[in-house]
């Protein structure tokens, strides 16, 4: 194992040695490596003097550890206490702080890999730098306990089940982390969220801001939306049903064509209406084929006709907040048609079914599609009590959920 000390010539040392050497024998390597006489060495861990008799690993030093080398005083010559307290704080800080920053390669490897660390011994707030050596102790400490543990599990009994599913457990919990360090250094904006795309609209001469969803089916207006723009007294209530998706939304019916504005040109467009209150418009795929739409995520805009007319997406400051998808919609006690929706809130396709049988076709369908859900993160590596979990504090949104059981 690879162990480091401080030692006095003010420099840190890597040194290779075996668990169960003594630390007599330490002191020989070191005398070769630093000039400084066995007989005045003074090895510290954990602000603790260590014992030319002692074995490493009898008194805890493990693999990446620090061992704090001091001279022994001469008669009448005073010696800085630069050793450790159990704790991982310095017994003596202030001659801590000063022996670290007149080391300029030891100042050097810290601003490389611990940058905060090296601030700390060039800032002066002292307690600011004791904080830091106890948390960077712990971490450690941490490290070396799951070491340890894995060390465990290596050696335990090939023929114990418990032992083999923690093996197995451990090895799947380390391609879980090996993924996230992975997606944190390649991938680090699938941890944000997704800003929908929203474009600006008129709906019979009213100013909206549209909620723009190629995986739904159907375009739709919500209630409020619908009387605000003039258009309830045109509403067909034959066309009545239940939206069944992330969550349910009674289908008030339907408006047959009614005149709306993308960019500076008009055209005609049908949409159901809504009993929900967490979006106003969705501009769905039969109106995204019909007027021939583009969605150009490259220069972020909406082309309407071919190309004809460009809109460009909005920016998140300027969405509504009441237009969110991510919740459930509410729950209606009836109805008499099934329309199962996008992770986004849309329509994927229509079922008709009888009034009073439609409830547990539609219990069914949307127990499937929670399934369905639990199936993907359980596929990623998570468990199905996590998963659940996860997807009931996001109201069924599987991407949220992924994205909160990975940083977890």
């Amino acid at each position: 194992m690879k162990i480091t000390v401080m030692a006095s010539e003010e420099q840190f040392i890597t040194v290779e040695v075996d668990p169960n050497e003594s630390v007599e024998n330490v002191k020989a390597l070191l005398e070769v490596e630093t000039g400084v006489a066995i007989q005045k060495q003074q090895l510290q861990f954990n602000g603790k003097e260590m014992g030319d008799s002692e074995r490493l690993n009898g008194i805890g030093v493990g693999e990446g550890d620090l061992i704090t080398m001091t001279q022994k005083a001469s008669a009448g010559v005073p010696n800085r206490d630069l050793s450790l307290n159990s704790d991982g704080s310095a017994v003596n800080a202030i001659a801590f702080q000063e022996h670290i920053r007149q080391d300029s390669q030891s100042m050097a490897h810290l601003f490389q890999n611990d940058p905060s660390l090296a601030q700390a011994f060039l800032g002066n707030d002292i307690n600011t730098l004791q904080n830091l050596l106890r948390e960077r102790h712990q971490r450690t400490l941490e490290l070396r306990r799951k070491e340890n543990e894995q060390l465990a599990l290596m050696y335990s009994d090939p023929f114990d089940i418990e032992s083999q599913k923690k093996i197995e457990e451990s090895i799947r919990q380390k391609g879980i982390d090996e993924n996230w360090q992975a997606a944190i250094e390649h991938n680090p904006e699938s941890f944000a969220g997704v800003v929908m795309l929203y474009v600006d609209m008129e709906v019979n001469g009213i100013p909206i801001k549209a909620f723009v969803d190629s995986g739904a089916q159907s375009t739709i207006i919500s209630k409020r939306c619908a009387e605000s723009c003039g258009l309830l007294r045109l509403l067909d209530q034959r066309y009545k049903g239940i939206a069944v998706g992330v969550g349910q939304s009674e289908i008030l019916g339907r408006i047959h064509v009614a005149p709306i504005k993308i960019g500076s040109t008009f055209y005609p467009c049908s949409f159901a209406v809504l009993d929900t209150s967490n979006m106003d418009f969705l501009f769905g795929l039969d109106m995204l084929r019909k007027h021939q739409c583009i969605i150009d995520l490259k220069e972020n805009v909406l082309r309407v006709g071919a190309g004809e007319v460009s809109v460009p997406f909005l920016q998140e400051k300027d969405i509504p907040s009441h237009n969110t998808l991510d919740g459930s919609l509410k729950k209606p006690s009836h109805g008499s048609a099934s329309v199962p929706e996008s992770s986004g809130g849309g329509e994927k396709r229509a079922t008709t079914t009888t009034p009073g049988s439609g409830n547990s076709e539609e219990n069914r369908l949307e127990e499937s599609i929670f399934e369905a859900k639990i199936g993907k993160l359980v596929t990623l590596g998570f468990s199905r009590q996590d998963s659940i979990k996860a997807l009931s504090l996001f109201n069924n949104n599987e991407e949220q959920a992924a994205g909160y059981l990975f940083g977890g």
